[in-house]
């Protein structure tokens, strides 16, 4: 998808519009390459691979970790585009750094180690912009690690080292089989409760 090129005061506009928007209850809405995204709050499997991700984070990862669910994550933006406001399914960070203690409702992502997206079942929401679009938008924010539970194609890949607007390495396991996680994380992530 190619970003939408947008004069400064239309973007200034689009985004301060965005940033005061009151979303209707079961909806979240996101700003991603210039596109106003909304959709439906996930269903049970969706945050069940959320759940057992952060599980087994906390209970395997020798780093001392905090998760965040759906917290608002302000990033680079395309170009000609207003700010990418972008909602991961989950955030990871070092304890340590406290990053969600007073956070604002859109926080910087510096310092966030890892963001977790689950693909929708849901028809309205496109896949894609998971696999594509929220992958070039974490990379331009210099999030390390990005990992995607796509359950359409029953995969889970780990993109890692962010350069140029995209991530430059990729890692994917089929859902059954272990996906490597590398530091801070440092363990085998279980997919098979994924299945």
């Amino acid at each position: 998808m190619d970003a939408m090129s947008l004069d400064p005061i239309t973007r200034k506009l689009l985004l301060d519009w965005f940033v005061e928007l009151d979303t209707p209850e079961g909806l979240r809405a996101e700003l991603i390459e210039g596109e106003f995204v909304m959709t439906l709050v996930p269903d049970g499997r969706h945050e069940h691979c959320i759940s057992r991700t952060a599980r087994q984070v906390y209970r395997q990862s020798p780093a001392d970790m905090e998760f965040s669910a759906n917290k608002g994550l302000l990033l680079q933006s395309a170009d000609g585009c207003p700010q990418d406001h972008v909602i991961p399914d989950g955030t990871f960070a070092s304890k340590a750094l406290q990053l969600y203690r007073g956070a604002d409702r859109w926080m910087p992502c510096e310092g966030v180690a890892l963001v977790l997206e689950v693909t929708s079942e849901v028809t309205s929401f496109k896949p894609q912009t998971d696999r594509e679009t929220k992958r070039r938008c974490y990379a331009r924010g210099g999030i390390p690690l990005y990992l995607l539970v796509d359950r359409e194609a029953s995969w889970t890949t780990l993109f890692s080292d962010p350069a140029s607007g995209d991530y430059r390495e990729v890692r994917a396991a089929a859902f059954g089989k272990p996906l490597t996680l590398p530091d801070p994380f440092a363990f085998d992530l279980d997919t098979s409760d994924f299945l």
